[in-house]
């Protein structure tokens, strides 16, 4: 039998959906550097897959004030207990990017179901980054790698999503600004697009899965994936 053509699409939220540059500020208060963001964002998601190659697991908002208490040691700069909670409600109030809704809107119209699935940990009492970014609206689900207690790009994650919806992988579309996700999802099975948000861009090497779609921004891609797969 052939294959199912992709007719859902798992959404990563940061970076992807939401535009982690507005923390900027924060870091430029810490540090004097908003570019500082980026090498603490780059740690974050080192040592998140550090922690599952590992064996261990803590939240990904705890992990994030742990990486922001190593960058103050190895740049000379002391992090209080209210900096971390600052950092820690800054990653929940991250707004969208400006082209997210229109993408949104060209898949949800196409027939596309669209689910999320984030390394952030659930919200209990309190918004989700999504439905503080007023993008809710838009999914029938929020997958959170705690459930699995494992980080991305851990196949478990990916399966999870798939059981949870009763389809196969094939039915899914990885979509992500970052190329390490769509790697994770291709490799069991799930379709990869990729949106190369400034800092990010497909991994050319032979033998390693490449993103079925790839454009610059959400819109370009949702017409990509529109003529890809409902042509």
């Amino acid at each position: 039998m052939d294959a199912p053509i992709p007719s859902i699409c798992v959404f990563d939220v940061n970076e992807t959906l939401i535009d982690i540059e507005a923390i900027g500020p924060l870091f430029e208060r810490l540090f004097g550097d908003a570019r500082v963001l980026r090498e603490w964002f780059g740690q974050l998601v080192m040592y998140s897959m550090t922690l599952t190659l590992s064996g261990l697991y803590k939240d990904f908002w705890s992990l994030g004030g742990g990486v922001l208490q190593m960058l103050g040691e190895i740049h000379g700069r002391p992090i209080t207990a209210e900096d971390i909670e600052a950092l820690k409600g800054a990653m929940r109030s991250m707004p969208a990017h400006s082209d997210v809704e229109e993408g949104l809107r060209l898949l949800r119209d196409a027939g596309f179901r669209m689910v999320t699935l984030t390394n952030s940990p659930p919200s209990s009492g309190a918004k989700s980054p999504l439905e503080n970014a007023g993008l809710d609206q838009f999914f029938e689900r929020q997958f959170s790698v705690q459930t699995a207690r494992s980080f991305k790009p851990s196949s478990l994650v990916y399966h999870m999503v798939a059981q949870e919806l009763d389809v196969p992988p094939a039915a899914c579309c990885m979509v992500a600004a970052h190329v390490w996700d769509t790697i994770g999802a291709q490799s069991i099975g799930m379709a990869g697009a990729l949106i190369t948000r400034p800092g990010n861009a497909p991994l050319p090497l032979a033998g390693v899965p490449q993103p079925d779609a790839i454009a610059p921004n959400l819109p370009d891609l949702a017409r990509e994936m529109i003529r890809i797969w409902r042509p």
